[in-house]
């Protein structure tokens, strides 16, 4: 294959990508639209109009939203690859950082991948900026300030390169010193880091951005602990989250790994459920754990990471590869940006495929809930979740194959009723 020949098939497979998102979206917005006027049947004594009608605004209001934000992504990947972004950057990087230490490869392709990622980050704010203070805020969800969402950032931004530019600096190292097989050498590497941070999330970095406090509320404290007597489940502790702190939205997690595992509430989520309700949710979520579902998308996750890696070590035999991207003077750094930044061209029909597994491990968390509690609280819950987060309850079909892992409001509730 020659340069130009994968400049092409990049060109077309990104048009097709990008329309075909936009498509699904305009499909979207049509159905939500078609179904705006009546609640559906199934809901109808549990959800009130006006909060269904509330739901589609929302969700059309976010896809619409999302149908500009595919546009200038698309746009954003040509300036960085065919429009020479990528490539100016990095001879900027090569001219500045040409003398002493920074002459070395590896910390001249780490400064240009981190000032990649940077202007990145910076052109595509803007958009995080304005769903969040704009439409989160005008359908009365969004607590943040601006204040806060600048700490959030910064914080962010710290974490990462405490914990990334190490990772990227053996990245680059064993791609350049391990041979042909430097690629499984860096998905073990990517493996225990993952791993890592699984294990040190939930007591050193969630508890930077929330307040984690232990569930003071005895009855349903004595209620929760029953239940995970039942299930078999220990954790380090029942932990309520100040998510009202950035948001109205409510929900309900396990997090952590091996020792570290705990359960945590929003607060939000506490305010609106009943005792039976939360634990009929803690119940769904603890399926999770029982039906190992963790554990099997932690494996599909190394697999595929595996996968791309080994391509990735037969694209950077090429010739092609980056030069096609519109990098002219290709690089071990550049070659491992480029391919994760086009990644998601080429992959985009994995999506239903990742979706429908994840919709599978939602019904048999469900399903597992229904075993251990009344599977109608699990329903009175979810309904209540749904109002609260203002999830449509008719979204497309085809558009919820492609972007949902959850399955859609009334099939997973008459699901539910089965039970």
């Amino acid at each position: 294959m020659t340069a130009a020949q994968f400049t092409f098939i990049f060109i077309a497979a990104l048009a097709m990508t990008t329309l075909a998102k936009l498509w699904l979206a305009r499909r979207h917005l049509a159905y939500i639209a078609a179904h705006r006027a009546s609640v559906p049947e199934a809901f109808h004594d549990k959800v009130a109009l006006g909060d269904h009608q509330k739901a589609a605004d929302y969700t059309s209001a976010k896809t619409r939203f999302d149908m500009l934000g595919t546009l200038f992504d698309a746009a954003l990947l040509l300036s960085f690859t065919l429009g020479g972004g990528i490539q100016f950057i990095a001879g900027t990087v090569s001219a500045g950082l040409g003398n002493g230490w920074f002459s070395a490869p590896i910390a001249q392709g780490m400064a240009t991948l981190v000032a990649v990622l940077v202007l990145y980050s910076l052109l595509e704010a803007p958009f995080n900026i304005y769903r969040t203070f704009v439409i989160e805020a005008r359908f009365g969800f969004n607590k943040m300030t601006f204040k806060l969402y600048l700490l959030d950032a910064l914080k962010g931004i710290s974490i990462g390169a405490v914990l990334g530019l190490p990772l990227l600096f053996g990245v680059l190292w064993l791609m350049g010193r391990m041979g042909a097989y430097w690629w499984l050498y860096v998905w073990l590497v990517w493996m225990v880091f993952n791993l890592l941070i699984l294990f040190i999330y939930p007591s050193y970095i969630a508890p930077l951005f929330n307040k984690f406090s232990p569930m003071q509320d005895e009855t349903m404290k004595a209620r929760i602990e029953s239940l995970l007597k039942r299930c078999g489940f220990t954790a380090q502790g029942l932990f309520v989250m100040d998510g009202s702190k950035r948001s109205a939205h409510g929900n309900a997690y396990f997090t952590g790994f091996g020792k570290t595992k705990r359960i945590v509430f929003f607060d939000t989520l506490l305010e609106r459920l009943s005792v039976d309700e939360v634990e009929a949710v803690l119940a769904h979520e603890l399926g999770h754990f029982k039906r190992r579902h963790v554990v099997k998308r932690i494996a599909a996750t190394f697999a595929l990471s595996l996968g791309f890696l080994w391509l990735l070590g037969l694209l950077m035999q090429t010739t092609w590869f980056c030069q096609g991207l519109g990098v002219s003077t290709p690089s071990t750094a550049l070659a491992l940006l480029l391919f994760f930044m086009v990644l998601p061209v080429f992959s985009f029909l994995l999506g239903p495929i990742m979706s429908a597994y994840s919709r599978k491990h939602e019904f048999e968390a469900d399903s597992y809930a229904a075993e251990q509690t009344d599977a109608a609280d699990l329903v009175n819950a979810l309904v209540k979740l749904y109002q609260d987060n203002a999830a449509t309850l008719t979204p497309d079909p085809l558009y919820s194959r492609f972007y949902d892992s959850h399955p859609p409001a009334m099939v997973r509730i008459a699901h539910l009723q089965t039970q």
